[in-house]
């Protein structure tokens, strides 16, 4: 009896230290032109409608490129001085480009479109060969982690 109760209470702490985890539910890499983000609102204000999405991109004044359409759950408290590490391949090369997009996560769920706009990604519809995303607090620690199925292949 007593085995089972000590597995039981292990098996408690391990979920109880995974509870708190910060991950990413889903990242989804997209082409969005400049006019998706158009809004009747900003045309009357001025002001990028975003609604509930967290929007950075790597060219601020470019809304044209590849989106990697990111959710954040973050079940603990908001994180401050965090970073979005983003190195893709693109089709052309086989260098690897990284793009960091300082960002406070707030607690919760939220879903965030980090994009490679402008300069950066002047291939229209055309997704990259392989990426990876990595989430990092400010200390450096990898706090979550995705990418694609041909990130880990071939030699880097």
């Amino acid at each position: 009896m007593r085995i089972p109760l000590l597995a039981l209470l292990l098996l408690c702490l391990a979920t109880a230290a995974r509870a708190g985890e910060v991950t990413f539910k889903r990242v989804w890499p997209q082409w969005y032109d400049a006019d998706s983000f158009q809004s009747f609102y900003e045309d009357h204000t001025g002001k990028e409608l975003t609604g509930k999405w967290i929007v950075v991109r790597s060219q601020p004044g470019d809304r044209a490129g590849i989106y990697f359409l990111t959710r954040v759950e973050n079940p603990d408290g908001a994180i401050r001085g965090a970073t979005f590490t983003l190195r893709v391949i693109a089709p052309d090369s086989t260098d690897t480009v990284t793009f960091n997009f300082p960002q406070d996560i707030p607690a919760g769920s939220h879903l965030f479109q980090i994009g490679l706009t402008g300069k950066d990604w002047n291939k229209p519809r055309i997704q990259p060969v392989a990426w990876q995303l990595e989430l990092r607090s400010a200390d450096g620690r990898v706090l979550a982690q995705a990418k694609s199925f041909l990130w880990d292949k071939g030699g880097k």
